[in-house]
């Protein structure tokens, strides 16, 4: 009777067992297809400048090879560091060869969806949680949608999350497989994107910043201290106390007695402290610091790593692009570098305060790396907007963990109740029908955009210069946002998107003497004469322009059409194109 009544309690195990088993997969499922319909939603038809360029890029390292010489601008002279050529070269084959701007689109729709379903799998794995997991990403992904788009970034982003994963299973399991993972990674984001390579060490300082806590506590340097002090000490005295006359014995009997009576109460409390250490780690108040006997092989693994970026055939482009950039003065004029204002990205705000305020009101306790990879990522936000991205990301998994351990502090079976319900065919109608409703929503925004927004792009005036113009011996004078566009058509540029192709620190000689790049500074002459606080005409006199395009709304056009030595050639409802008079032109210096 006993062996019948375990056989029916090992049955209706392993059917419960096999029961969880088959909610997860097809829990799974639906989460998959939500999140990943969510993302292709959020993808913009429209396509951004540097998609432009990256194309024409793709094209001619597939026809000549890396050169590191700039073919683009009428410029001579000018030297390319080519930071994302093997992303450059796929756009350029899909553009090709699967069906031009649509083919871009699709693959970025599909990037996209890998973006969420990593980042989905990212939270799972931190947060335990997969409920949570899923609305957290799906708001993550919402905010990203500024940042989805056919660039180097977004496949960057993609091994970014990855190697959270990695180094999150590599802590947990030690198997060699992540670890490998984690030395790949590097040589593709070096080939990719050479100029985000940096970031990838960034992302385990939070984990080498708790490493290195963990040892300092378990170092115990001040009770080490006092150790060495008193045994000195007493060291000490007992060589004094061989060599002492009797008179002195007695002193130097009594200093030993004192100091030995010391170190066994230095002892003695610091078996006491140890006790309360261990029970602190064990349950405390607010920050967690975890052990893992994988740091030590981690951390081998990341300086590994560094040399990674050898792997290219960008030279050191990957250790050295940053840096240079950073120097340079494109920093302050272009906005994606430009320091973050919180109040104007209210999502971003909302999102540190109520992370702050689940951390300071509730009962749940944060990893000690979570709080360094949290705060970290905030202070690089508020010197780059670039960086929300990545706070977006990394940020939201910190969130994401901290919601889904209050919900496990008060309510343990909360999410999982909830999760059986979705499973359920009115559950899982339930949730396709809401995704299907936000998607809806972004969707229909995004489908009514034209490839190329005719009011951003000179489409129309491109056709009619390359009918009209002897357009390969001409020097244009364009904007930088659409300079890309040109540069696609075949028609030289005065300046692009590329904006390290046109300052001295990429284009010049490093002078010791002055500690600076001595080169071209392309990139300022175009900022000041386009903000008209150089006189334009000493611009165009010293690069010998001959043409100008510009936008009917520009600060430049309202100066140009009213001088006599312009010849307006063209003009729509967005563009004008002129020609330049080089008679009679007066110089200007002020």
């Amino acid at each position: 009777m006993i062996k019948f009544k375990n056989k029916k309690i090992e049955s209706n195990s392993k059917k419960k067992i096999s029961n969880e088993k088959a909610i997860e997969i097809s829990y799974n499922i639906l989460v998959f297809f939500c999140i990943a319909l969510f993302c292709i939603a959020l993808t913009p038809k429209s396509l951004q400048n540097d998609t432009f360029y990256t194309i024409k890029i793709g094209q001619l390292i597939r026809s000549n090879g890396i050169d590191y010489m700039d073919h683009f601008s009428w410029i001579e002279g000018l030297s390319y560091t080519y930071p994302h050529w093997l992303y450059d070269v796929i756009t350029s084959l899909v553009y090709d060869y699967l069906g031009g701007f649509t083919g871009i689109y699709v693959m970025t729709m599909i990037l996209s969806a890998i973006l969420g379903l990593t980042l989905y799998r990212a939270n799972k794995i931190i947060s335990k949680n997969e409920l949570i997991s899923f609305f957290m990403t799906l708001g993550q992904m919402y905010i990203m949608e500024a940042y989805i788009a056919a660039r180097a970034q977004l496949v960057t982003f993609i091994l970014f999350v990855l190697e959270i994963i990695f180094i999150e299973k590599f802590l947990q399991t030690g198997h060699k497989k992540y670890g490998i993972g984690l030395i790949i990674l590097p040589i593709l984001i070096a080939n990719i994107h050479a100029a985000v390579f940096p970031f990838y060490f960034v992302l385990y300082l939070p984990y080498l910043g708790e490493y290195i806590i963990t040892l300092l506590i378990d170092a115990h340097l001040v009770h080490r201290l006092r150790k060495n002090i008193i045994n000195t000490l007493i060291k000490y005295y007992k060589n004094k106390l061989k060599k002492a006359p009797k008179e002195k014995a007695e002193v130097y009997q009594k200093k030993l007695a004192k100091y030995n009576k010391e170190i066994e109460i230095e002892k003695a409390q610091f078996e006491k402290f140890l006790v309360k250490q261990n029970d602190r780690l064990k349950d405390p108040y607010k920050i967690r610091i975890e052990r893992n006997k994988n740091n030590k092989k981690l951390f081998f693994i990341m300086i590994l790593c560094i040399f990674t970026g050898l792997l290219t055939p960008l030279k050191d482009i990957p250790y050295t692009y940053t840096l240079r950039i950073s120097k340079g003065n494109t920093m302050g004029n272009i906005s994606e570098h430009l320091p973050l204002t919180l109040i104007e990205n209210k999502p971003i705000l909302i999102g540190i305060f109520l992370t702050l305020c689940l951390m300071i009101f509730t009962k749940v306790k944060i990893r000690l790396k979570d709080l360094f990879m949290l705060f970290g990522l905030i202070l690089l936000s508020l010197m780059s907007r670039r960086q929300v991205s990545m706070l977006t990301l990394f940020g939201g998994m910190v969130t994401t963990k901290l919601i889904s351990d209050i919900i496990e502090t008060y309510d343990k079976n909360g999410t999982k109740e909830l999760i059986n319900y979705l499973t359920t065919i009115l559950g899982e109608i339930v949730l396709i029908v809401f995704t299907l409703a936000i998607s809806y929503g972004v969707y229909k925004i995004n489908i009514g955009e034209d490839y190329v927004s005719t009011s951003s792009y000179p489409t129309e005036a491109v056709k009619w210069i390359k009918e009209n113009l002897d357009y390969k011996n001409i020097k244009l004078f364009n904007d930088y946002n659409y300079g890309s566009y040109l540069l696609l058509n075949d028609i030289p540029v005065f300046i692009d998107s590329r904006c390290d192709l046109y300052t001295p620190e990429f284009n010049g000689e490093y002078d010791k003497e002055s500690k600076k790049f001595k080169g071209k500074d392309i990139f300022s002459d175009y900022i000041n004469t386009s903000g008209i606080s150089r006189y334009y005409e000493n611009t165009f006199k010293e690069y010998e322009v001959t043409h100008i395009i510009t936008k009917t709304n520009s600060k430049l056009n309202m100066l140009i059409s009213r001088d006599s030595n312009y010849e307006l050639l063209y003009k729509d409802s967005n563009f004008k194109i002129y020609k330049r008079n080089t008679k009679d032109v007066v110089n200007n210096d002020d």
